[in-house]
């Protein structure tokens, strides 16, 4: 996805990086708003049935993130469960850069309908859940549908072939450093649920 939007990429396609960036993103978070709208307004609905507090959502949120944060860390030989399929690249060359703009952003916005490689992806589906609220899932939704589609500004100097194979490399080199920070990060967010449901 990185090494395909890029100013290089556009570029060659007859296209404007910046324009094809700002739909990709927009699809990112608009799908991003809607799948955490739809599984906040599910979990308001399971909330109200089975009277779950902020309390029990925090802590039982913070034991789904630890419980992902293992599965990350790959603790007992456990794997992350997720769909084998990717956006269909061909589109780069069969539609205009808004369609695959958007195209690409709604599929990766929503998550799950793409390879997931960490469980933060589920995490934040299951927050938006817990939230109890569609407005507050389409919050969560699309902060997290926005987040996810910004990882394409790292390829936002990529001018010459050369440039993308070093952002390549750089990313590879990086990618054992940023699952380790992932993780922590997933520890430190867990904890911090437990400190709200003691608020």
């Amino acid at each position: 996805m990185l090494g395909s939007i890029t100013p290089l990429g556009e570029r060659s396609r007859g296209g404007h990086w910046r324009t094809t960036v700002s739909w990709y993103l927009g699809g990112t978070t608009v799908a991003g708003a809607a799948a955490g709208w739809t599984v906040g307004s599910i979990g308001s609905t399971v909330a109200g049935a089975v009277d779950l507090s902020g309390r029990s959502a925090l802590g039982t949120l913070a034991i789904l993130i630890l419980a992902g944060a293992a599965v990350d860390a790959r603790l007992f030989g456990t794997r992350l469960p997720t769909v084998h399929r990717q956006v269909n690249e061909d589109w780069l060359h069969r539609y205009r850069a808004w369609v695959y703009g958007v195209g690409f952003g709604l599929q990766l916005g929503v998550g799950v309908v793409t390879i997931v490689t960490i469980s933060a992806v589920y995490g934040a589906l299951a927050a938006a859940f817990l939230s109890g609220s569609g407005w507050a899932g389409a919050a969560i939704g699309a902060a997290f549908g926005f987040v996810r589609g910004g990882t394409v500004l790292t390829a936002a100097a990529v001018e010459e072939s050369g440039q993308l194979v070093r952002v390549d490399a750089r990313l590879r080199k990086w990618d054992g450093a940023a699952r380790r920070l992932a993780i922590a990060l997933e520890v430190a967010l867990a904890a911090t649920a437990v400190a709200l449901a003691f608020v």
